[in-house]
């Protein structure tokens, strides 16, 4: 058991997005990864996927999932849900900052681009 102080998301390589890891396999976890991000006004993740489920919770702001050709819009107390290896895109479509929580089933080492290139995370997970 390990109780860890919860940092707020930094600035990433990725324009726009802050991140920060709740908790990882560097916190002994095997099977379960947690983080916080900020998008910025018009900021987006780039189109990804993981080989591992990923359920976002949003805390404040305004989004949009874009995944299998469909576009949603989420809101505060919305749960995203992205079933493993579903191409996905996040964006922020609101006046505010976007705050999400992302849990995943696993620590996603294998996160790739739609067309199959590996997408290295610009942070430790």
């Amino acid at each position: 058991m390990n109780v860890i102080e919860q940092t707020r998301p930094e600035a990433s390589p990725i324009p726009g997005v802050a991140h920060s890891t709740f908790a990882s396999h560097h916190h002994g976890l095997t099977q379960l990864s947690v983080w916080r991000q900020t998008l910025s006004p018009g900021a987006a993740t780039p189109p990804h996927r993981h080989e591992c489920d990923e359920v976002v919770l949003c805390l404040g702001g305004w989004g949009e999932v874009h995944s299998e050709d469909r576009v949603q819009r989420f809101g505060p107390d919305s749960t995203v849900v992205l079933p493993a290896n579903r191409d996905h895109q996040l964006f922020n479509v609101g006046p505010l900052p976007l705050e999400i929580i992302g849990v995943f089933a696993a620590t996603p080492v294998a996160t790739c681009l739609p067309d199959g290139t590996p997408l290295e995370l610009p942070w430790t997970s």
